[in-house]
């Protein structure tokens, strides 16, 4: 339309009888009430997508539509009607200077040309639209992750103004942010956003918070569920005879094995770097000791059925001993060279220290190691189901 002109290099023919009449004498270095005071620029916000929330990064990826409005009495023209200006003109005009601080990346859609609205109305009021994506940071709280809320900011303000020459405004106070109601996140649900202005040190900044509650469910079906259902298994070994060593065995290590793939994938999605406890982090270490705690529980009973095997065997010895003496008349008689004076001291001595050892070792004897399993099969899932209903309380309402 205009060939062999890049921006800034337009000429009097190239432009409307309007647009001529505005620009002549126009200075664009200098803003609007230069020396009057403060121009007002009221900003408006249309989110049109928000990408991306990264927990690793911490940042959100952000689509936004930007409208500054402002009034500038040097590009009054009669009449009640508005004249759009092409987008390319922008460097013919007085902008400002905003920008956007938390940005850790940004850019202006150029396809097919730069997306920019620039329209004047005869008042002198100008329209400045652009739309652009930007990569905000965002700080966040994981500790109770994935039960986590955040609160997200777009801080905007001015480059190289302060109060006394650009004050900002939001033109329709909370409703001057659109767009959020009808938007839906990947793991997130919007619960309430408000804009706010805040003043420091002469710089004004304006900006809307977000605030955003994580839906729990998809954690719930992909690590929640299959913790549960592993420390489920890890029970199954209770019901199975303690002689069948490979099959409790097994399941023992099988479970505790798979449960420590899950809490390494679980951590996959997260910052490595990240000092937080969260608290999927607090629910994978729970299941993880409860199937550790199966598995010690069977080599428990186990020890303590050799114990008693053991036992039973030694009695069993001494009691056909006892039999085969008794069988062919024979009492065991112990030489001495003075049993008279021994004998008794030394029966009594005895009997002491085996009362002793017996009562001893009856501490740490199971006199049925089969009780064990029995016991398990109640107090595992009891203890299991009270750390769930503390765990839950804690996390979704305190």
């Amino acid at each position: 339309m205009f060939p062999n002109h890049n921006w800034g290099e337009w000429n009097d023919s190239q432009l409307q009888p309007t647009i001529q009449r505005l620009m002549k004498g126009y200075n664009r270095y200098l803003r609007p009430n230069f020396n009057e005071g403060p121009v007002e620029i009221g900003m408006s916000l249309d989110i049109a997508s928000i990408d991306a929330i990264s927990e690793i990064n911490m940042d959100y990826t952000a689509t936004i539509f930007l409208r500054q409005r402002w009034r500038d009495s040097r590009l009054v023209f009669p009449g009640n009607e508005s004249v759009s200006v092409d987008g390319r003109l922008v460097s013919l005009l007085w902008i400002p200077d905003t920008f956007i601080p938390d940005s850790k990346r940004s850019f202006l859609h150029d396809v097919t040309v730069e997306n920019r609205l620039i329209r004047i109305f005869s008042n002198g009021t100008v329209l400045y639209a652009l739309r652009i994506t930007a990569t905000i940071a965002c700080n966040m709280d994981l500790t109770k992750y994935p039960m986590d809320r955040q609160v997200c900011t777009l801080q905007l303000e001015s480059w190289g103004y302060n109060l006394q020459d650009v004050v900002f405004y939001w033109t329709r106070g909370n409703d001057s942010v659109r767009g959020l109601d009808t938007l839906r996140l990947a793991q997130y649900s919007v619960e309430s956003y408000y804009t706010t202005v805040s003043e420091a040190d002469s710089i004004q900044s304006w900006c809307y918070i977000l605030r955003c509650r994580r839906n729990v469910l998809f954690f719930i079906l992909e690590t929640y569920v299959p913790s549960i259902l592993l420390v489920v298994l890890s029970w199954v070994s209770f019901w199975i005879s303690q002689s069948s060593v490979p099959a409790r065995t097994c399941i023992g290590v099988t479970t505790v094995l798979t449960m420590t793939t899950l809490m390494m994938g679980a951590r996959t999605s997260l910052p490595n770097a990240n000092c937080f406890i969260k608290a999927i982090d607090v629910y994978l270490g729970i299941c993880f000791t409860f199937i550790f705690g199966a598995l010690l529980e069977y080599a428990c009973a186990h020890f303590y059925t050799m114990q008693h095997q053991t036992v039973e065997d030694l009695h069993r010895d001494l009691l056909r001993e006892l039999n085969e003496s008794n069988g062919n008349g024979s009492i065991p008689i112990i030489s001495s060279t003075q049993p008279n004076q021994s004998m008794p001291g030394q029966g009594c001595g005895l009997s002491s220290v085996k009362d002793a050892s017996r009562r001893a070792a009856s501490v740490f004897i199971v006199e049925n190691p089969h009780n064990i399993d029995r016991h398990a099969r109640t107090v595992f899932p009891t203890a299991f189901l009270f750390v769930n209903i503390l765990y839950w309380l804690y996390y979704l309402f305190l």
